[in-house]
């Protein structure tokens, strides 16, 4: 039993590195039924002995090339790709609810109004496109008057950051990948740590280098 665990274990690692990250996204039903059949046929194989070894690693690995060769037939043919993965279903458009959208998702208002708060909008009045994706996610485009004001609108900075947050420290230790990535030096980083009243690097737990140049610093503990 040891043996087969280990080897379906191995097996399901590899398969699940060839499969991509689209697979272990579960971007789609496709895609999450596929993973789920995928992890219960490993299980079989490690946990029930009665199941024939050869057999049920062959069915992993054939239901996994199958998965590859449907992926491959949609991403060639729009047509297959919408038999297999369906296709987004607008629930508002305009700001007008579509009742008999609803009922070919198979959603109730309750469905609606839940998915709609998840991304904190409280009133259906407020969204202009409401669009149900393949993956069971509602994508939703909010009223003009209802979105936020971004930089352009209130004329701030919006020139582009010349890298984004990176670790410098972590866990006491300096990240010297991250140094060397940015040409920074130990004797820079201390300056930052003193201005920080902190005078060892060992006494960080965690510390980001924000694209400002400033210094995000976590201490660690004095009881740790």
């Amino acid at each position: 039993m040891m043996l087969r665990t280990t080897t379906s274990f191995i097996v399901l690692l590899l398969l699940a590195r060839w499969l991509g990250k689209k697979q272990l996204g579960q971007l789609t039903f496709f895609h999450y039924i596929t993973g789920i059949t995928i992890g219960s046929t490993a299980a079989e194989i490690a946990a029930q002995h009665e199941t024939p070894f050869i057999d049920g690693l062959i069915s992993l690995i054939w239901w996994a090339v199958l998965t590859m060769i449907m992926s491959y037939i949609a991403l060639k043919s729009p047509k297959m790709r919408v038999l297999i993965n369906d296709s987004s279903t607008v629930i508002i458009k305009n700001g007008e609810l579509s009742v008999q959208a609803l009922k070919s998702a198979r959603l109730h208002m309750d469905d609606l109004v839940m998915m709609l708060r998840e991304q904190s909008i409280f009133s259906i009045q407020d969204v202009q496109y409401a669009i149900l994706e393949t993956n069971g996610q509602l994508s939703v485009l909010k009223k003009p008057a209802e979105q936020g004001s971004t930089k352009q609108d209130v004329k701030a900075d919006v020139s582009i950051p010349p890298h984004m947050p990176m670790e410098v420290i972590a866990d006491g230790a300096i990240v010297w990948n991250t140094m060397e990535e940015l040409n920074l030096s130990e004797e820079w980083l201390m300056k930052k740590l003193r201005k920080k009243e902190v005078e060892a690097v060992q006494d960080v737990y965690y510390a980001q280098l924000q694209p400002n140049g400033s210094l995000y610093i976590c201490v660690r503990d004095k009881d740790l």
